[in-house]
């Protein structure tokens, strides 16, 4: 691995990999996974990718349900150029080797997901969409001459001289430090699922991506707004897998424990309501049970079981685990975080507010999503804002020199840290043991105060616990202790701004202002050093 490449892309989901495949025909690139390059929220993506393909269907409905789901808060440009360029973008992907499903005819197979009104999602092997893209990008990407892949490599801070964005520091396995300079930096880090204690992302989904560019001094948008998907496996000692939403596009019904189905009384669309609305609906059924193990249950008992194992067999596989089969048992479910509408601002084409850095995908927000994302509209948007992004980094020539004065971010604050103590914690070793109880503190924090229902009081007492989990986490010389502070740090950023906006809005529910507030609240919140204004 050299030190210096024309660009340099964090993260190797959908967005990096699209940006990747775009720079190689531009100058080197280097494409950095902390973990396995196979290990991102694409690959755990099943629902599939929503496009405007079908006969029936065209960009403007495409648009317009993106712009209804979002409540009032979607970048209309944004959501525009989603729905317009993805057609010719998943055309592309066809074109280099995506294996969609498709139907007895041998057309692409289309369904329909939660808040659309045609059927318009592409999937792949059934439940395995992500996958199948992921691959196929990777492929592509692999075969060009400029570009180097590396695994295992920890992005734990920017380079930052003059004010720009010249690099990133690099922190391997074996605890070695490399410095590694680029012309321009693309942060496509995925989600940051990982901030609470119940979600159904992976475990690299950590906020690495706007813990960095806010550490570096870029401004972060609309952090608040965190989606709960509504259908997450909810099993003692079982993650909380996924249970996508299309199998709500096939039929299936939500019920409660008495065994009544609730959603057509919730929302016209009933189970095909928006994820925000369904999500909460589920929550009240929890909350009005007494107790804290109850579920909602996902019945499919009516559809036809050999077509259900067929086309999510991922799904059916992982039931079976669990001793549930699909067509025969009710699947217990909850909502769990899922997706984040927030991140690192940038505008149309990945620009942050630092020259130099760049972001794409979930990590990056350029207000399409509004305060509620569209099913399946994420690997649509990692696909093209992935490739704006890149457009736009091979257009920017600014030549980097890396002097002394290039230091990573806040290195006299991180300094000043590793001279604190973990206070409170216990144990033989005070390294690992110390930082892997103060992450899980903080992901509970997250999940009770920041979670489904937010309040001013519990809010304002997960900001004081997290500041004081902050105080006591060590130097970031370590993967765990690196990954905690940006979980910490991004769960600061999620509940200030869910202080601010006393309304509620989209996937926001303030139980003391239950209302949705246009008059003063239909802007976006924008955070930069701890500071919010309303844009």
């Amino acid at each position: 691995m050299n030190s210096s490449y024309d660009f340099l892309v964090v993260g190797a989901g959908i967005a990096g990999l699209r940006a990747v495949c775009e720079l190689g025909r531009h100058g080197s690139v280097l494409c950095l996974a902390k973990q396995a390059l196979t290990e991102s929220n694409t690959q755990y993506a099943q629902g599939g990718i929503a496009v405007a393909l079908a006969a029936d269907d065209s960009p403007a409905l495409h648009l317009a349900d993106t712009i209804a789901a979002g409540a009032g808060l979607v970048n209309d440009a944004a959501a525009r150029i989603l729905c317009d360029e993805g057609p010719r973008r998943v055309r592309e992907l066809m074109d280099w080797g995506v294996q969609f499903d498709r139907d007895e005819r041998g057309e692409l197979a289309f369904t329909r997901e939660g808040a659309h009104c045609r059927s318009r999602v592409l999937h792949a092997d059934g439940d395995s969409t992500g996958r199948e893209m992921a691959r196929a990008l990777y492929a592509y990407a692999a075969r060009m001459p400029n570009v180097t892949f590396a695994a295992h490599g920890f992005c734990r801070n920017l380079l930052v001289q003059d004010g720009r964005v010249v690099g990133v520091e690099l922190l391997l396995e074996d605890g070695s430090v490399q410095k590694i300079t680029a012309r321009a930096v693309l942060l496509a880090t995925g989600g940051m699922g990982m901030v609470f204690a119940n979600t159904t992302n992976p475990d690299t989904a950590t906020g690495d991506g706007p813990a960095l560019a806010a550490r570096a001094g870029a401004e972060l948008e609309d952090m608040e707004f965190v989606q709960f998907h509504p259908t997450a496996l909810y099993l003692k000692n079982a993650p909380r897998f996924l249970i996508s939403e299309a199998v709500r596009g096939e039929g299936a019904y939500l019920l409660n424990a008495k065994g009544e189905r609730f959603m057509p009384d919730a929302h016209p669309m009933a189970e095909l309501a928006p994820r925000d609305v369904v999500a909460r609906a589920i929550h009240r059924q929890v909350m009005a049970s007494g107790t804290t193990d109850a579920a909602v249950y996902l019945d499919v008992r009516h559809l036809d079981a050999a077509h259900l194992r067929a086309r999510f067999p991922r799904i059916a596989e992982t039931c079976r685990k669990y001793g549930i089969e699909l067509g025969r048992d009710l699947i217990p479910i909850r909502p769990a975080a899922h997706y984040a509408m927030g991140g690192i601002r940038t505008d149309l084409d990945g620009r942050t507010t630092l020259p130099g850095l760049y972001a794409a995908g979930e990590a990056a927000c350029t207000g399409l999503h509004g305060a509620n994302r569209l099913a399946s509209n994420s690997l649509l948007e990692g696909l093209v804002y992935g490739a704006r992004a890149a457009q736009a980094m091979a257009a920017d020539n600014a030549p980097v020199a890396l002097t002394d004065a290039a230091n990573p971010t806040r290195k006299s604050t991180d300094a000043a840290i590793a001279t604190v103590v973990c206070e409170g914690v216990t144990g033989k070793h005070n390294g690992l043991e110390a930082v892997t109880a103060l992450r899980q503190q903080a992901r509970e924090v997250m999940e009770s105060r920041v979670g489904m229902e937010r309040s001013s009081s519990g809010l304002s007492e997960a900001i004081r616990r997290l500041e004081e989990i902050h105080r006591q986490l060590p130097a970031m010389d370590t993967h765990a202790a690196a990954e905690a502070r940006n979980i910490v740090e991004c769960g600061l950023a999620i509940a200030r701004s869910a202080l601010a906006r006393q309304e509620s809005r989209g996937s926001h529910w303030r139980s003391d202002y239950p209302a949705t507030d246009d008059a003063h609240f239909r802007r976006h919140s924008l955070l930069k050093a701890d500071k919010i204004r309303l844009a």
